[in-house]
């Protein structure tokens, strides 16, 4: 079974239509990219996965169930880190813990078990201010994994960082899916991004936005990427 299966998806938003019958899965311990140019309606759709608006029609089914418009299922990481300037890093990420009922003792204990591999011992007393951006999406990647463990939606979470910091922070995501398993859907307009951190890729149109292509790029060569490369260029 899908881990999130997403039927015939249309939105319009400010009078402008903005997905049109968008379709596709994600697979339990899978890496999909959602693929595109800016502004072609890629968070549009994370937002209504993720429950916080609703499409104008179409559904989205969570391990079988229908959560169309429904909260508080998946993970979710927007552009922006979002993490709150007047608390620790530790109590950031222990955040969503705290918000699904667990004692502000017991969220920090559950949250410093995973300092280690996600490269944050020794700041969990630290502000976010006096964090380097990298280090801060680290912290906002445990505080949504936190939230959702299997289901995540990383909305192009390396876009601000410095070339050099975002292959890093790429290398130690896969890493990190290496180590957990999640389910991931990733959105980038980044081509090679897409390639080095993707299972599948879904390449979108511009507004309104479709689907124009699918590819499985799972486990191969480099050269082998290169000629798929090729043709998602040819799409955009």
């Amino acid at each position: 079974m899908s881990k999130v299966q997403v039927i015939e998806i249309c939105k319009t938003l400010d009078q402008l239509y903005t997905l049109d019958n968008i379709s596709l899965t994600l697979n339990p311990q899978e890496c999909v990219v959602i693929l595109g140019p800016s502004g072609c309606g890629k968070s549009t759709l994370f937002n209504i996965i993720s429950g916080l608006i609703k499409p104008d029609k179409g559904k989205i089914i969570i391990d079988g169930q229908d959560y169309t418009g429904k909260t508080g299922r998946v993970g979710y990481m927007q552009q922006k880190d979002l993490l709150l300037p007047f608390r620790t890093v530790l109590d950031n990420i222990a955040l969503p813990l705290v918000v699904k009922g667990e004692s502000l003792k017991q969220a920090r204990n559950k949250a410093k078990s995973y300092l280690s591999e996600f490269g944050l011992v020794g700041f969990e007393n630290y502000y976010p201010r006096q964090l380097s951006g990298g280090m801060r999406q680290r912290a906002a990647l445990l505080r949504t994994y936190l939230f959702a463990s299997d289901i995540m939606l990383l909305d192009e979470p390396f876009a601000a960082l410095d070339a050099i910091t975002r292959h890093k922070m790429q290398l130690w995501l896969i890493n990190l899916r290496s180590q957990y398993n999640p389910s991931i859907l990733f959105i980038t307009h980044d081509i090679e991004e897409a390639l080095l951190l993707g299972d599948r890729i879904y390449v979108f149109s511009p507004l309104p936005a479709r689907i124009i292509g699918e590819f499985n790029v799972k486990g191969l060569s480099e050269p082998e990427k290169n000629k798929y490369k090729k043709k998602i260029i040819e799409l955009l």
